[in-house]
């Protein structure tokens, strides 16, 4: 299954990059976040805070923490467009709604599986829930009041 995750998360990378009808919809004057400044972060955040120092854990505690900061990119392009459309907005919530509800499951697994103390992806769960808190807000008051959702600047 991982082989097939890694292989579809490239083929959609792949996509997005090089076909012609995404790469119209694509603005790189909106396009000002700077993903790099993320990835040197976390790998050192990696390399120092990690359960065991092998190769395998730290990178795993590498990805936790790239996978925390990997929306904000498509969070600041929504905060510069403020107008987003219906698919895009449903698919940021739900995205965050999956994050939200992997607390609910580890405080289930808490109780039920002797009370295992995870703090790495826990408080990295929390820290990426937090990023979508902003989102949340907007979402949900645009829902409520049936409007288009805007974001402020």
């Amino acid at each position: 299954m991982k082989l097939v995750f890694i292989g579809t998360s490239i083929a959609i990378v792949w996509y997005m990059r090089h076909h012609k009808v995404v790469k119209q919809t694509y603005n790189n004057d909106q396009d000002t976040f700077r993903h790099y400044f993320l990835v040197l972060p976390c790998f050192v955040l990696a390399l120092l805070i990690h359960p065991v120092f092998n190769v395998m854990e730290v990178l795993w505690t590498f990805s936790l923490y790239l996978e925390v900061v990997a929306i904000l990119p498509q969070l600041v392009l929504l905060q510069h467009s403020r107008n987003i459309d219906n698919l895009t907005g449903n698919y940021i919530f739900l995205l965050g709604a999956y994050r939200a509800l992997y607390i609910i499951n580890w405080i289930y697994r808490f109780f039920t599986e002797n009370h295992q103390v995870r703090w790495i992806p826990w408080v990295s769960g929390l820290v990426q829930t937090a990023l979508y808190a902003d989102f949340f807000y907007y979402y949900i008051k645009s829902w409520k009041n049936n409007e288009k959702l805007k974001l402020p600047e």
